[in-house]
């Protein structure tokens, strides 16, 4: 305990070769979360995929997750952690203890295993209202990477009934969580970065024009960039309609915050 506790707090890495042996370690072990993307990319996902299979009491040496881990070099990164999440959930599937073990997963100190538990979602029958509920936990997570997976995990759901989510998620604009606020906005951006595009707001942005006009003056910074994105990402395939909500934006919302959104929202069309 004590060797790990010592790692809390520390400085991350600015490349894999420079990471220190003991915190690779006790990331792989899933005894540690990671401080920034270099550790997160470091990470051997077959270490830590066991480690995390054996503290739930499961065979780290199952058919079902070595065939999964012999396949991942052909995934894209991302993909890869759905996959280890879907092979641990059939790993499970006639465990007498299912939802203890997704708890386990849901609550482990490792922040990759946290996220495998937001990808967990996936494997479900649930509903959209459902998955959206389940997966607020994890949009709210202290860490800035399960945050991210958690957004990443149910956007198939969403691109697959949008106008349900971009209603269901309306409210989540308003929470007093800032993380909240910002999934919501994050988990809807036409296109995005490592995750699939959202081509029909791509082609039509206005459709979550009622989601963007509740943050437009939103107080917390990372919501404010998430917004500006999310308004950049439009503005590559309609400068108009984007250009013109910012003017708005601009006249109704005096204030730094909208100042802000409007000005890096703006920032490919000004290129031009």
């Amino acid at each position: 305990m004590g060797a790990t506790t010592s790692l809390v707090g520390r400085k991350g890495a600015v490349r894999i070769s420079a990471i220190p042996p003991d915190v690779l370690q006790a990331l792989n072990a899933g005894q540690v979360e990671t401080v920034n993307l270099v550790e997160f990319l470091a990470i051997d996902l077959a270490q830590l995929a066991g480690h995390v299979a054996i503290s739930f009491g499961l065979d780290a040496q199952h058919e079902r997750l070595q065939d999964t881990l012999a396949m991942l070099p052909a995934f894209k990164p991302m993909q890869r952690h759905g996959h280890i999440a879907r092979a641990l959930y059939d790993m499970t599937a006639q465990h007498p203890q299912r939802d203890t073990v997704a708890h386990a997963l849901a609550t482990h100190p490792s922040d990759m295993a946290r996220s495998w538990a937001a990808y967990w979602l996936t494997c479900t029958d649930q509903s959209l209202p459902q998955k959206l509920e389940a997966v607020r936990r994890f949009a709210a997570d202290p860490h800035f990477g399960v945050r991210e997976m958690a957004w990443s995990a149910v956007r198939n759901d969403v691109i697959a009934d949008l106008d349900t989510a971009l209603h269901l998620l309306r409210p989540w604009c308003c929470d007093a969580d800032a993380n909240l606020r910002r999934f919501a906005c994050e988990l809807t951006r036409p296109r995005g970065v490592w995750c699939a595009q959202i081509e029909a707001l791509k082609a039509e942005p206005w459709r979550a024009q009622a989601l963007l006009e509740s943050l437009r003056a939103d107080e917390s910074r990372y919501v404010q960039n998430s917004v500006a994105n999310w308004l950049n990402d439009a503005s590559k395939s309609q400068s108009a309609w984007v250009a013109e909500l910012c003017e708005r934006w601009g006249v109704e919302s005096p204030v730094a915050a909208t100042h802000y959104i409007v000005r890096r929202a703006l920032r490919t069309l000004n290129k031009t």
